[in-house]
């Protein structure tokens, strides 16, 4: 993740241009890619063999292959990354542009069922190519609608090193633009089916600390709706506490009786990823402009920020729960330091050896020993931290930025952390992106006692009666002091309440003195049902959200509130789309300030609705969660219709609601009718023939969900059900998808796109001799997801 200071925030990633614009169009500026810095620095570091710099180098320099990956649910993707194997790909094979062979689309060898796919062909012959151009059409409108994912190779591994099922609570601590959070979302909906989504237990929070990124982020995972979603807008170097009701119902011998009457925790997860802000060098092949500027001491400016990243995500793990440590950089600084420095904060954790996780990904072994540099002429004479602290002034001592852990451990310490056990990925290896991948992991707890009493000289049940003792002070305020490694007591409930004002989130990250206390939030939890409006609530705390530094932080996004399960418009949508009797009523929320039901109805998992109801949404600044399922139907005709058809099934919220709808229900038509409804925006009932003509004229207007059943017309195919939502009128129907879903479908089935929006694109082109634009291009070489802020 190529963020570092080149992008003038904290977060922000670092300019540059495409590769692909770099290497192959005659009118940009030719960009000198060497850097001697960059060469001294890493010859120093001893990254590589000799034998192999030389490789290395030829490879940064050259242009990155394009890189895709088929997206959505496990199920849809085998069938459209089947499609690209049996329809595309034998078209491709032998294509010769300008008198040259071009090299179909392959397989990237080390991604989990073939799902991914790499190709190196210019932007001239995906334009000029008739076999080329029509792929990039397809790969275009696929990207549009999310079933394709345009992202680096290397960006799609921490996912995969993660493991997460659909069971698991997960944070993507540093999420935008959310191609890994999309990857973390398949993987909790790895049950979903073709047609019908799974509302899965587990639960991912996606959080970003720049406002508007997040707001990226949300379109991101927009293209998988998850009830199982949350994003949230923090700094995660101080991520807060997440307080649920607790599970447990016996507490230790000495508990305060308000402490167990509480009967809350602080929200564990099974899985963190910290894909963290970084100088971004590994991406010299696409951000040549990095070459330009890079320096060293960018590394040494984030090396701190990762380091307190990694340190919350470590305090926030569940037993037995993983975290990976991934950036797009090669410098160590930012890489093994900072994972030698996590592990001796925290001795209860340890390096997991994954070399053999992925067979055939070519990888090497992390490094054991570096040597930082202090300033821009690449010094690196100081062996350790108080050499360099020593070689300065003393009035500059306490000036400097640098800190002990940018120095590698002494020898006996490296060689207990396991540092071989990081993956480092390099150009040359596999024609990639450069990259680091730590995975952490709680020690077994006999290992992790012994550790902990070793290095701190504290048991663990002598650590249990301090966080017993410290509850006796938490009703007046105190000085907030330095966070200690998670204690392994005998249940979070106890740690939570030890720890109130991190659950505030004012965390610091360094043992020290006491600092000054800062004012709290309100604090306050809303309960099930809140005794004021969402108005008077979202106005009581409007401006509290503190910052890292104490300053406010206005938050304007509207709340969430559920609304009751026997609420009219709510009954009045399962009514009308026969929903089961186990449809999940009780967790359908609005959002907005006033609390009634005005434009949109979402839907939750359990989990999330318990976090919703037990956290101020305001102190764990919640952008948006859950997913929307039913929406208003506007026009003066839906509202003469009256209540039971004035809200519809959104296409985006139907995976979610089709497995409770009653088969019977539902209508069934063929290949020819959903040409017909892709053809034209308001095709006639009169149009369409056989059962489901009569079935359609028979119904009342309103909103219905079409299964399509696979069939033939012509060369098209349809192989699998399709279902999709429909509003019917007086006397025609209207295929409710938005332009850019049914042009990405009619190109999958019929390959070609039959709908209005590309005719008249047709005839505007053939009027004024312009190119056409359907819709916009998210041209398959630029830019890639992990780009979208670079510009």
């Amino acid at each position: 993740m190529a963020r570092g200071k080149k992008g003038g925030r904290r977060g922000g990633k670092s300019g540059g241009r495409n590769a692909d614009d770099a290497y192959r169009t005659d009118v940009v500026e030719k960009i000198d890619m060497h850097n001697e810095r960059f060469e001294k620095y890493y010859k120093s570091q001893g990254v590589l063999p000799d034998d192999e710099w030389d490789r290395f180098l030829e490879a940064m320099r050259a242009p990155l292959p394009t890189t895709f990956r088929v997206a959505g649910s496990r199920q849809a993707a085998r069938l459209l990354n089947d499609v690209i194997r049996s329809t595309y790909v034998p078209h491709l094979a032998d294509v010769v542009f300008e008198g040259e062979s071009v090299t179909p689309p392959a397989q990237i060898p080390w991604y989990p069922e073939g799902l991914a796919w790499q190709f190196n062909v210019s932007k001239k012959v995906l334009r000029k190519s008739p076999e080329f151009k029509k792929f990039h059409s397809f790969l275009v409108y696929e990207t549009e609608v999310g079933n394709i994912s345009r992202q680096e190779a290397v960006s799609m591994l921490p996912p995969l090193f993660l493991e997460v099922e659909p069971h698991h609570k997960v944070l993507d601590m540093c999420a935008a633009p959310g191609s890994k959070t999309a990857q973390l979302l398949e993987a909790l909906h790895a049950n979903d089916t073709v047609t019908a989504s799974s509302i899965p237990s587990g639960l991912l929070i996606a959080n970003d600390s720049d406002h508007k990124r997040t707001h990226l982020l949300i379109h991101q995972s927009a293209r998988l709706p998850s009830p199982a979603l949350m994003v949230t807008n923090l700094d995660a170097s101080i991520y807060p506490a997440i307080k649920i009701p607790s599970e447990q119902t016996v507490f230790p011998s000495g508990t305060k009786a308000r402490v167990a009457a509480k009967k809350q925790y602080q929200l564990l997860f099974d899985r963190i990823l910290c894909d963290v802000p970084c100088s971004g060098d590994g991406t010299m092949r696409k951000n040549v402009g990095i070459w330009k500027h890079w320096q060293p001491m960018d590394g040494n400016g984030l090396h701190g920020l990762q380091l307190r990243i990694l340190q919350r995500a470590m305090r926030m793990l569940q037993k037995d729960g993983r975290i990976v440590y991934s950036t797009c950089s090669l410098n160590p600084v930012e890489n093994e330091a900072v994972v030698a420095a996590a592990l001796q904060s925290m001795p209860e954790f340890e390096l997991v050896d994954v070399s053999n996780h992925l067979p055939e990904l070519i990888h090497r072994p992390g490094l054991t020993t570096w040597k930082p540099t202090v300033d821009r002429s690449i010094n690196t004479d100081f062996a350790t931290y108080d050499e360099y602290l020593q070689s300065l002034p003393e009035e500059k001592r306490g000036d400097t930025k640098m800190l002990p852990s940018h120095w590698p451990p002494s020898a006996d310490v490296v060689e207990k952390l396991n540092l071989p056990r990081c993956i480092r990925i390099y150009p040359h290896l596999q024609d990639t992106g450069g990259f680091f991948i730590a995975v952490l992991q709680k020690k077994t707890p006999n290992a992790a006692a012994a550790a902990s009493v070793k290095s701190t000289g504290v048991s663990e049940g002598k650590r249990q009666a301090d966080a017993v003792e410290s509850l006796e002070t938490q009703d007046a305020k105190r000085p907030k002091l330095a966070l200690e490694p998670e204690a392994p007591s005998a249940d979070n409930v106890i740690e939570q309440d030890a720890q109130d004002d991190e659950a505030e989130g004012e965390l610091l990250d360094e043992p020290a003195e006491e600092q000054p206390t800062i004012e709290e939030n309100t604090g306050e939890i809303p309960p099930a049902t809140p005794s004021i409006t969402p108005a008077e609530f979202r106005k009581k705390n409007a401006g509290k959200t503190k910052n890292g530094d104490g300053s406010n932080i206005h938050f304007r996004e509207n709340p969430y509130t559920f609304i009751a399960p026997d609420d009219p418009l709510v009954q009045a949508c399962i009514s009308k789309l026969n929903l089961k009797p186990d449809f999940p009523a009780s967790n359908v929320m609005i959002r907005n300030t006033i609390g009634d039901p005005i434009r949109s109805l979402y839907i939750t998992n359990d989990i999330v609705k318990s976090i919703v109801l037990h956290n101020d949404y305001t102190r764990i600044r919640l952008m948006t969660c859950g997913t929307k399922v039913f929406a208003k139907q506007e026009g003066a005709e839906a509202k003469r219709e009256g209540a039971d058809t004035h809200f519809r099934v959104l296409s985006e919220g139907l995976p979610v609601v089709l497995p409770y709808i009653e088969p019977e229900s539902i209508v069934t038509a063929d290949l020819p009718a959903l040409k017909i409804l892709l053809e034209t925006y308001y095709p006639l009932c009169s149009r369409f023939d056989g059962p489901f003509r009569s079935t359609i004229e028979s119904k009342s207007n309103g909103s219905y969900i079409v299964r399509f059943e696979p069939g033939t017309l012509g060369t098209a195919t349809l192989s699998h059900d399709l279902v999709l939502p429909l509003w019917k009128s007086n006397v025609s129907l209207t295929l409710m998808l938005d332009k850019k879903a049914k042009s990405a479908l009619s190109l999958r089935l019929f390959g070609e796109d039959v709908t209005p929006a590309a005719r008249a694109a047709a005839q505007k082109k053939q009027a004024t001799s312009e190119p056409a634009t359907p819709a916009p291009e998210p041209d398959v070489l630029v830019p890639m997801e992990e780009d979208a802020d670079e510009a």
